[in-house]
């Protein structure tokens, strides 16, 4: 059985809706699904901290208890930028262990934490306060594409993390690109290399590839993969989650997940989609295999778009793309 991350209350509207969905759309759907049975929601963390805060006049602490409240059977889970916590610059051991101490007080119970350079130094103050604090750490590695980013790099880094106390291990594809082949012989490696917990992958819809990339992922062995109700998918977010079960139904690595009751979250979800129309964007929603060149997250670009068009200077975006990949 392979168990679903589903993520439309965090990276799913980052991604295609430059993360504007307000808890008010979010709270009328959890009674559905919290009955999903989801190995964890993505609830928090990542850019849903400060964009409630500059655009939506928010607070996201008291999003996060709203969400535990409504959803007392499902994980919530945060993404957690190890020293960075959800902002962009690192702060101190202490701020970052009394933040994840209020975070799992308010109603955390998962913390995904990563370090943007994979510097795995940066992960053990957030990972050893989450387990003081008795919380789920899945500690992850950032998947990128570079000389240096072997298959045996992520499976050494893998095999340190789980010493340091992971509960689970993710392979972070931030940005949509991982190929077939290297999501296949990254979790067989850590298969075969012993890895004991659970792996689970996170990809983006961006290069066109991810599809391929979670079968064969499931082939390999993964236990958990990352998906978004069909809504808000694909593009530069995940793959749509009814979409995954049908496809592993009748399987050996079937779900269990009631199809039923995710056509009807689905239902809502449309209705949502239709209200944001206003932040649709045509670039958000394409396929874009240059995302293995340029490495742009799928959470970044659709803010991006958006930067750029506050600035006056939407026309220069695929200039942007082109000179990201020079400057990498």
């Amino acid at each position: 059985m392979v168990k679903i991350h589903e993520q439309i209350l965090r990276d799913g509207h980052q991604s295609m809706l430059a993360t504007r969905m307000r808890t008010e759309d979010m709270l009328p759907i959890c009674e559905k699904l919290d009955q999903v049975g989801y190995f964890s929601m993505e609830v928090w963390g990542g850019a849903t901290f400060d964009v409630p805060i500059r655009y939506l006049n928010e607070d996201p602490w008291e999003r996060i208890r709203k969400l535990k409240k409504a959803m007392p059977n499902t994980p919530m889970q945060m993404l957690e930028r190890a020293m960075n916590i959800v902002a962009y610059w690192n702060f101190p051991d202490d701020v970052v262990k009394k933040f994840i101490f209020l975070a799992k007080k308010n109603g955390v119970d998962y913390f995904r934490i990563f370090d943007a350079l994979n510097d795995i130094r940066n992960m053990e103050v957030p990972m050893k306060a989450v387990k003081d604090e008795g919380g789920h750490v899945q500690a992850c590695m950032s998947y990128t594409i570079s000389p240096v980013h072997t298959v045996d790099y992520y499976i050494e880094n893998f095999q340190k993390l789980e010493k340091m106390g992971a509960d689970s291990l993710c392979i972070k594809d931030m940005a949509g690109m991982i190929s077939p082949q290297r999501a296949y012989d990254i979790i067989k490696g850590c298969k075969d290399a012993g890895i004991k917990v659970e792996i689970d992958l996170h990809s983006h819809c961006t290069s066109g590839m991810t599809g391929m990339a979670y079968q064969r992922a499931v082939e390999a062995g993964v236990d958990i993969i990352d998906t978004s109700i069909s809504p808000i998918s694909g593009g530069t977010a995940a793959p749509p989650t009814e979409s995954i079960v049908a496809a592993l139904k009748g399987t050996k690595w079937d779900t269990g997940y009631d199809m039923d009751l995710l056509i009807d979250i689905r239902k809502y979800f449309l209705k949502v989609w239709d209200k944001y129309r206003h932040l649709h964007r045509f670039n958000a929603l394409k396929v874009d295999p240059s995302v293995t060149v340029h490495q742009v997250p799928g959470g970044m670009l659709s803010n991006l778009i958006f930067q750029l068009e506050e600035q006056g200077a939407h026309g220069k975006y695929q200039e942007i793309l082109t000179e990201t990949a020079k400057v990498r």
